[in-house]
């Protein structure tokens, strides 16, 4: 009986992520606005019937890509930042680590770029939370260096939010410059993370505290 748990179990997830990947194919030329349910169980080689046993609505199956796509870098992040060596370093790794996503996973990242402001409300405040918890982590590994001494909390989570939003802006330049332009767009974002560094560097100076 077990065994044959285990099998549905296997075919369920399946047929999950063929509905996501479906998705994703069609969200390459098109907006989850406009996505139709039966368009993509055409897609994915399923029927309407089996969508609804895995999402409520087109909605639904968005907030599950923003979750695929944005969930496994939690905790990359903030890890790539906390890992020792100079913050020359740092920032070259932190830039890698986009690129290398980007590279992997374009057709994730372009569906997050169109999302981010777009139509679907539940799909825009799902990527907006996943950026919010971004942010936090990098301020929690922020907030352990001897350099954040004096800052508040609130400011640590500002600076925080500083580095996620220049991870969406790099993401975005790397999907609209291609594999060729992608030096350019890395190099770029060096030299503002640098800028960044080096205003942090100078927060509190000429203040009693932040």
């Amino acid at each position: 009986m077990s065994h044959i748990v285990g099998i549905r179990q296997t075919q369920k997830l399946r047929t999950r992520q063929s509905l996501l990947d479906a998705a994703l194919g069609l969200l390459e030329h098109q907006s989850l606005s406009s996505l139709g349910l039966r368009e993509v169980t055409r897609a994915a080689g399923v029927t309407p019937t089996a969508f609804y046993r895995h999402f409520d609505d087109t909605a639904a199956l968005g907030v599950a890509l923003v979750d695929e796509t944005l969930g496994s870098l939690h905790g990359m992040i903030a890890a790539t930042l906390a890992e020792t060596g100079d913050s020359e370093e740092r920032l070259d790794r932190s830039v890698e680590l986009i690129a290398r996503h980007v590279r992997e996973q374009p057709a994730h990242f372009r569906f997050i770029a169109r999302e981010q402001h777009g139509g679907v409300r539940p799909v825009r405040e799902a990527i907006a939370a996943q950026l919010r918890r971004f942010a936090e982590e990098v301020a929690a590994v922020l907030a352990e260096e001897p350099r954040s001494r004096g800052w508040s909390g609130e400011d640590l989570l500002m600076l925080g939010g500083l580095y996620v939003d220049h991870m969406v802006l790099t993401a975005s330049a790397l999907l609209d410059a291609g594999p060729d332009g992608e030096r350019q767009v890395t190099g770029v974002a060096r030299r503002r993370l640098r800028l960044v560094t080096l205003g942090r560097q100078h927060w509190l100076d000429g203040t009693d505290g932040p």
